[in-house]
């Protein structure tokens, strides 16, 4: 059973890590689905494949939940739930391109989501879980869930923020590979001629200059470093993160325009941090 488990594992932390948008939660959803596998009896189950997702899904539901209470977001989930319509117009077809074009604007709008949308989006447009599967698991019928998969849809399809967010981790990503690489040129090319980054007190104590003027400055504080960053988004901006094992000390937070990086913020005041909302996008 552990070895059945194992093989599956893979494919149940990337449906958790949709659901919830933090590897940390995806990973403690898993593990806790392995503990109750390990705990029941095992000979009773007949579809590991199909116990093994409604039992991640139920506790992804519950995390949810949880942090939808947490946040207070009781206005925002009405609003999702006035939007009406039916299913007819969903393309089968048009599953796998979804997929992989909503990611990031997915992450952006998900939080405005009710949490019975918001899981059963994701496991029926990105994992292809039946609706049957899927009632089971939010408690309602069949008609129902496909309608909190529709309206979920109709609000991921209308997000705005995707062709900027795509812009952004473009110019994100390649300001970090240039980094890495030590192309100090190529750094220069990316950053707007007056481009600035502040540090704040804490970033400053730890080794960061309170002001960097202008590209050539920033390319050569970046330029040959960046080997532990990670793309992150920072308030739904794309951004990036340091993050020595599983905490974050400094992020990194892009003003990109044009195409150009104008500003770089780096905050690394714990308060600070605790208030930005931060989803790593690079695993």
């Amino acid at each position: 059973m552990a070895r059945a488990f194992e093989e599956r594992r893979a494919r149940l932390l990337a449906t958790a890590h949709r659901v919830l948008g933090s590897f940390d939660e995806a990973e403690d959803a898993v593990q806790e689905a392995w503990i109750r596998l390990d705990r029941s009896d095992a000979a009773a189950v007949e579809n590991l494949d199909g116990w093994l997702t409604t039992v991640v899904g139920r506790i992804c539901l519950d995390i949810l939940r949880a942090r939808s209470r947490r946040q207070e977001l009781a206005g925002e989930q009405a609003d999702a739930a006035a939007v009406t319509g039916d299913d007819e117009a969903y393309d089968p077809e048009q599953a796998a391109v979804l997929a992989d074009s909503v990611g990031l604007a997915l992450l952006v709008v998900l939080d405005t989501l009710t949490p019975d949308e918001r899981l059963a989006f994701v496991l029926h447009d990105m994992f292809a879980v039946p609706y049957e599967d899927i009632a089971s698991i939010v408690g309602r019928g069949q008609a129902a869930t496909r309608q909190l998969a529709s309206r979920a849809r109709r609000r991921v399809h209308d997000a705005s923020p995707l062709p900027d967010l795509r812009r952004q981790r473009e110019v994100v990503g390649a300001f970090l590979s240039a980094a890495r690489e030590g192309e100090f040129e190529r750094l220069v090319a990316l950053l707007a001629p007056d481009a600035a980054m502040r540090a704040d007190d804490t970033a400053v104590r730890i080794g960061a200059a309170p002001v960097t003027r202008g590209a050539r400055g920033i390319a050569g504080v970046f330029s040959g470093g960046a080997e532990a960053a990670r793309i992150a988004l920072v308030d739904s901006s794309v951004g990036a993160v340091w993050q020595p094992g599983k905490r974050t000390v400094v992020a990194f937070a892009f003003t990109v325009e044009d195409g150009r990086i104008t500003a770089i913020d780096l905050v690394a005041e714990p308060g600070r941090l605790r208030e930005l909302d931060i989803v790593v996008l690079d695993g």
